[in-house]
């Protein structure tokens, strides 16, 4: 696979800065209480998300679980919309609807954004059994976190994208944790991709979900593989610097812990790796930085400018 050029690689760097960015200010939003119900940051996790979307074909399809905002951004959702949808405002991407948990744009080949863990993934199967039926040269990318690998919809929908050899790439972000319970407690088989053998899908690969570059490359070939021959089931190891929801007291693991991930941040990583590919690259990260915290900002005085839903923009939408 060709290297990506500069201009991509500055790209996906400003991806990942602005999840990080976004991620930050809507915790700072929930804690002044601006934004209510659940939030699920996205802190730590950005490598997997941009790498994934970045993989991602003009014609192919994403959808995926709560978690999700990081995810919209990277597809290119507008910020200040899906901050405006944070704040539950008349002005968001669901109209202040959806709220944090369900965000989505149909052009974008973007479907959510699922409050159920796991509930999208029969929905996946479904939009690969239609780009099978109709011959479409389509995959669809169904991310789910390591705790959604123990319940039905999960068996149900990878059991018959098998039988059906449905173009779907099912990419487990294991973050470590299924809400507050380790990996290794709550599963028989930690490497979770293993479960592929019982499928008869391909298994892997397990990548390391800290490097885009990394995930770029493994989600773009499961994605050529998918799109001719079926399943894939593959596994990025991430982890998440903050709690499962702002709410989460995270008693089950250790500041050290966190402490020693946040060592290997993966925005850190690729500046890194950014500075010794390119000469004098670091001016341009840091006004891409500049250019970030101006977008975050316009996007909060959107947000907190715009009107509330009213009564109409409640039962609009409503059948029964």
């Amino acid at each position: 696979m060709a290297a990506p050029k500069k201009d991509t690689l500055l790209d996906w760097y400003r991806q990942m800065v602005l999840i990080r960015r976004f991620e930050e200010k809507c915790a700072e939003l929930y804690q002044q209480g601006k934004i209510g119900g659940f939030l699920h940051l996205y802190i730590g996790q950005e490598a997997t998300g941009v790498g994934v979307v970045s993989a991602l074909r003009d014609h192919d399809h994403i959808i995926t679980a709560y978690r999700d905002h990081g995810i919209a951004l990277a597809k290119g959702m507008e910020p200040r919309r899906v901050m405006a949808e944070m704040l539950g405002k008349r002005t968001g991407t669901s109209g202040g609807k959806g709220g944090s948990m369900h965000l989505a744009d149909r052009e974008k080949r973007f479907w959510g954004g699922h409050g159920i863990v796991g509930g999208h993934l029969p929905l996946a199967a479904g939009i690969a059994l239609k780009a099978r039926y109709l011959e479409q040269d389509e995959v669809v990318v169904a991310l789910m976190g390591d705790g959604a690998t123990n319940i039905g919809y999960f068996h149900e929908s990878l059991n018959l994208s098998a039988v059906w050899d449905l173009p779907v790439v099912w990419l487990i972000e294991n973050n470590g944790y299924g809400m507050g319970t380790a990996v290794e407690r709550a599963s028989g088989q930690p490497e979770l991709v293993k479960r592929a053998i019982a499928y008869g899908m391909r298994e892997g690969p397990r990548v390391d979900g800290m490097d885009v570059l990394a995930v770029h490359e493994a989600v773009s070939e499961a994605i050529a593989y998918a799109a001719k021959h079926g399943p894939v089931l593959m596994e990025s190891l991430t982890y998440r610097f903050e709690g499962h929801s702002m709410g989460d007291p995270q008693r089950y693991r250790s500041k050290d812990e966190v402490a020693r991930y946040a060592e290997g941040d993966p925005i850190g990583r690729f500046r890194t790796y950014l500075d010794g590919k390119f000469k004098n690259v670091l001016p341009e990260l840091d006004e891409i930085e500049r250019q970030v915290q101006a977008t975050i900002a316009e996007a909060v005085e959107f947000a907190e400018n715009s009107p509330e839903p009213t009564y109409e923009d409640l039962v609009s939408f409503v059948y029964a």
